[in-house]
């Protein structure tokens, strides 16, 4: 039997890259016709040790293997990356399209007509959709790997459809509603991603979504019975020009993931306080990687929990000093019974854990899903990127999350005050709520869904059955 070689091409910052090489070992571990898989890496300027991260998460990992392309030479000025995200990224990608065709020159030639491996495919980000035209010369196909969900793929879709139809950029200030494939709910302007409101990025998102529909496929890193109205749109639609759409989610990565810079004592703090807790009366608050809120909001937030009588569990980033250095005075003081303030906390072990029922989160798609799976319900308060949409389809077209807030963006600088806060998180905390109920469901949904039969188990087969053949 020959054996295949899948290529990826991840978006490279920790949280693509995290579920990204996730997805590539439970394909190895599921799939006896993959003798390796190689990721091909580039850095960013803004996360120069990402390199790292990536290689310590394949450490254990034989059959994956790490390839890092050489330094762009004429990247993006870094002025757009600050005024435009999106735009830098797609910029930067392009640039690393000469690398990435002499890496796969190498790959290829290196699986000769005696190698008993060849290559069978691309998977890649959708920021790095410019390379599928790279995968054509060497006749490989490209499948995209979305680390966000169904429904971010409908607006994807949806995007350049109403570029064509309307010839503007989206209006923040409009009340124009938008019908995205796979919505129940029509959705307002304003949970859109921030950077559509900005020329440069919004004609990036919407170059990127007609690049889209190039792929071969799309893997997408989410279940059926999560998104179901969503799912079924693709599934009538892969015939309108439009490739197939697989869920093979929820892609988790569940192994203890502790920071480098986290003393292993302060893990072992935390997880005892929890053991000390009753079960389900702990909420705990993060805001991921690039979190990083101001004093005045900490402020609010601490006037919110003291208020609230909540037992709470506080992850705190901060540019500068330590997570209590912005808090109230005597704050610490007077919670020290029901409460703990730490600068980074084990968010796997955390949810898991039985103390815990409530999480106040930015609603990044990966801290989603991990609540989901434990069964652990959300109060959203998005920050950046598609974290604003996510709020929106869990609170309103999922009914599976309390609203704090669904559309909040970090750059305006907004402050939530204390009583918004402190009622989202009563809701959010109330054994009664029905929300709590259909977390708890949607929790062994996502579990049958990768058991043999399940939606997200039968996706990935056909994946592979696509990429490599049902005879092979």
């Amino acid at each position: 039997m020959v054996k295949q070689e899948i290529i990826f091409v991840p978006y490279p910052t920790p949280g693509h890259l995290l579920v990204t090489i996730e997805f590539a070992k439970s394909l190895i571990k599921r799939d006896n016709r993959i003798h390796t898989i190689t990721i091909l890496h580039w850095t960013l300027p803004y996360t120069p040790h990402a390199d790292l991260f990536a290689k310590s998460l394949i450490a254990s990992e034989p059959q994956i293997r790490f390839h890092a392309l050489p330094e762009v030479k004429n990247p993006p000025p870094f002025d757009l990356f600050l005024k435009a995200t999106e735009a830098y990224v797609l910029e930067f990608t392009k640039a690393t399209v000469p690398l990435v065709r002499d890496a796969l020159s190498t790959l290829v030639s290196s699986r000769d007509g005696s190698d008993p491996v060849r290559v069978a495919g691309l998977v890649l980000d959708f920021f790095s959709v410019p390379l599928i035209e790279v995968g054509n010369e060497f006749n490989l196909p490209s499948y995209i790997f979305l680390t966000c969900n169904a429904g971010f793929l409908g607006m994807l879709k949806y995007l350049p459809e109403r570029h064509r139809r309307m010839g503007t950029m989206l209006d923040l200030s409009s009340s124009e509603d938008h019908h995205i494939p796979g919505y129940a709910s029509s959705v307002p302007s304003k949970v859109f991603p921030a950077g559509q409101f900005v020329k440069e990025s919004y004609e990036a998102w919407v170059e990127i979504a007609e690049k889209i529909p190039q792929a071969k496929g799309i893997l997408v890193n989410s279940f059926t019975c999560l998104e179901q109205k969503a799912f079924d749109h693709f599934a009538c639609c892969c015939t309108d020009n439009f490739p197939p759409v697989y869920p093979v989610g929820p892609v988790l990565s569940l192994e203890d993931r502790p920071s480098p810079d986290l003393d292993p004592s302060d893990q072992r703090r935390i997880m005892r306080w929890l053991e000390d807790q009753p079960e389900s009366s702990v909420v705990y608050l993060c805001f991921g990687s690039y979190g990083v809120l101001g004093a005045p909001q900490i402020e609010e937030i601490a006037r919110a929990l003291e208020v609230s009588g909540h037992r709470f569990l506080w992850s705190i980033r901060t540019e500068d000093g330590g997570p209590c250095d912005l808090l109230p005075d005597g704050f610490t003081d007077r919670t020290a019974s029901k409460g703990l303030v730490c600068g980074w906390a084990p968010q796997v072990e955390v949810l898991a854990h039985k103390a815990v029922g409530g999480f106040v989160s930015h609603c990044g798609w990966n801290s989603v899903l991990e609540s989901l799976w434990f069964g652990v319900p959300i109060a959203t308060w998005p920050l950046y990127a598609e974290q604003q949409l996510n709020a929106f389809t869990m609170v309103t077209e999922l009914g599976l999350a309390v609203e704090l807030r669904l559309d909040y963006v970090s750059t305006k600088k907004e402050i939530v005050k204390a009583e918004e806060i402190s009622e989202a998180i009563r809701s959010l905390m109330d054994g009664e709520n029905t929300v709590r109920g259909r977390v708890k469901e949607t929790a062994e949904a996502a579990r049958k869904a990768l058991m043999d039969g399940g939606s997200s188990f039968v996706g990935v087969k056909r994946f592979m059955d696509d990429l490599v053949g049902e005879d092979f």
